[in-house]
C-alpha cells in the first residue's frame, strides 16, 4: 500500500511542463514519435497533465472539424 502512495507521487511530480506535454500529446495525435522520445517522454511527462492536453486536443480537433463542415456545407 505504502509503494502505491509513493509511486503515485512520484507520477505527479514529474519535471515536464504543460507545453512539453501538449507537444508530445499533439505529435502522437499525428503517429510520428521516435521510440526513444516515447521512453524520455514517459520517464518526465506528468500523466495529470497527458489527461488535460489529451482533452484539450481533442476538443480543438473536434472543433477543426466541424468548422471545416460548416465551411463546406455553407458553400
Amino acid at each position: 500500500m505504502q509503494s502505491e502512495s509513493s509511486s503515485l507521487r512520484a507520477a505527479v511530480q514529474r519535471k515536464a511542463s504543460f507545453l512539453q506535454t501538449l507537444r508530445a500529446v499533439l505529435w502522437s495525435f499525428l503517429g510520428i514519435r521516435k521510440g526513444k522520445d516515447h521512453d524520455a517522454d514517459m520517464a518526465s511527462l506528468n500523466p495529470l497533465h497527458v489527461i488535460l492536453a489529451g482533452v484539450l486536443a481533442a476538443i480543438l480537433l473536434i472543433a477543426m472539424l466541424l468548422a471545416i463542415v460548416r465551411q463546406v456545407v455553407a458553400s
